[in-house]
């Protein structure tokens, strides 16, 4: 099947990734649902969202490793995203964490490479190691997850921090508290937010007011809940791909245009922040 082509968000690099990519949290953690998961992923590559994001931390290594059969033969049809766990972001422990999710992935690089939560370690130091990994040719680029405003403001202070690509956040219409700065800040550098859990685990689906705007055109409310986010400029999302079906039903999601209406009736029931708020996590 020819791979189909989506609507792209621009790197601080030049390089353009998919608006929507394939999220892998919670994957392989259950043995008889491997081969649907394996399944889904093959199809969302065909169907256009090459971004696949993982972690060393999701199963325990073992979701890199089910990543890793999904894309075995088509490497080079993948943007593939890893993170490194703040316990192993001093210089030795981020190279050899990296190693270590590379052999799990079956692959010589990485596209993108995130610390994924702040932690002890001197951010000076884990940047050193992330420029290390390139000069090895082990990644391509990097960045971070689940910082916050403060945290991008120290990075970027750092020596080498500008070359940061992307923050990923946990960001939906139940969680809207970087809207009042975070967003903003990122969408002035010119760096995309990836955002993470878009439905929030599934527990935005029951709100009435999404199952109102999707019958206006024949969606559903998961489709609702990704082009609300895909209306926000330099937003990625990465819905998890458990099986082809919600593959199939995200990737629709894409050509939904929500109208002034849609978004005014979301807003409503789900307010956008007033006041600074910290960054949630989940």
């Amino acid at each position: 099947m020819p791979t189909q082509t989506v609507p792209t968000v621009r790197l601080p690099s030049g390089e353009a990734i998919p608006v929507m990519g394939l999220g892998t949290w919670h994957l392989a953690e259950n043995r008889d649902r491997r081969q649907a998961e394996i399944d889904a992923l093959r199809l969302g590559l065909d169907l256009g969202l090459r971004l696949i994001d993982t972690a060393e931390m999701y199963a325990d290594g073992a979701t890199e490793t089910l990543v890793g059969e999904a894309i075995a033969g088509r490497r080079d049809d993948v943007f593939l995203v890893s993170k490194v766990l703040p316990a192993h972001a001093t210089y030795e422990a981020t190279v050899k964490a990296c190693r270590s999710s590379l052999k799990r992935l079956g692959t010589d690089r990485l596209d993108l490479y995130l610390l994924h939560w702040r932690g002890p370690v001197p951010l000076e130091e884990t940047v050193l190691a992330f420029e290390e990994l390139i000069r090895l040719g082990l990644i391509r680029y990097w960045g971070v997850s689940n910082f916050d405003i403060d945290d991008m403001a120290e990075l970027m202070q750092v020596p080498g921090g500008a070359a940061v690509q992307t923050d990923q956040v946990l960001y939906n219409l139940m969680r809207r508290g970087v809207e009042f700065d975070l967003l903003p800040a990122l969408q002035e550098e010119g760096i995309p937010l990836m955002a993470y859990s878009p439905i929030e685990q599934g527990r935005l689906l029951p709100h009435s007011v999404l199952a109102t705007v999707a019958d206006r055109h024949g969606a559903t409310p998961v489709q609702v809940a990704l082009a609300w986010l895909m209306t926000r400029d330099g937003v990625t999302v990465i819905p998890r791909a458990s099986s082809e079906h919600h593959v199939r039903e995200n990737r629709a999601a894409i050509e939904l245009v929500l109208t002034e209406q849609d978004l005014r009736a979301l807003d409503a029931v789900f307010p956008p922040p007033r006041t600074a708020q910290p960054l949630q996590m989940i």
